[in-house]
């Protein structure tokens, strides 16, 4: 696959460029595959990613906060999430007895149920990668967790460049 040609992009002006497209046009094909999986199953990859996070911390609950900071997506709405998911019975909220401000969140036996369910199924999200071999999945891991660790020093190259070229 031409990504110059899928994007309509005549050139690139360097391969950082490239390699960023390429990340977020392959972070679309991923997400929608994600998404057709988990509307089979009635609830959003976003809620999924919540409920997960909801059994790895039973029958501890967690805060809304606790939910935010582990969720995949950093941006999401944890309390619009919980309570979409209360809606369909797969958590229940209670007042935090400490911090009246709080909320304690817990996994509901429909919420364990759903992912027991979708456990079963998990090897179709797996395949969607499969096309790759495991040494290669570990070098990719590796190599996204550099670009994770490039995004987050971004400011400090910046600066440097900036500093340099003034």
């Amino acid at each position: 696959m031409n990504l110059n040609s899928q994007l309509s992009i005549g050139a690139f002006r360097n391969e950082w460029q490239k390699a960023s497209m390429s990340l977020l046009y392959t972070c679309g094909f991923l997400s929608n595959g994600y998404e057709s999986f988990f509307k089979k199953h009635t609830i959003t990859s976003q809620q999924y990613n919540a409920l997960r996070i909801l059994r790895d911390q039973f029958p501890k609950p967690v805060s809304t906060s606790f939910l935010r900071e582990k969720m995949l997506d950093k941006m999401s709405d944890a309390s619009r999430l919980v309570s979409r998911l209360n809606a369909k019975g797969y958590v229940t909220v209670t007042q935090n007895p400490t911090d009246k401000r709080l909320v304690n969140i817990l996994i509901s036996s429909e919420g364990l149920a759903i992912l027991s369910g979708i456990d079963k199924e998990l090897y179709q999200l797996d395949a969607m990668l499969q096309g790759l071999t495991e040494e290669e999945a570990a070098t990719l891991v590796e190599l996204l967790s550099k670009v994770r660790e490039s995004i987050t020093t971004t400011e400090e190259r910046v600066a440097a460049l900036e500093e340099a070229t003034a």
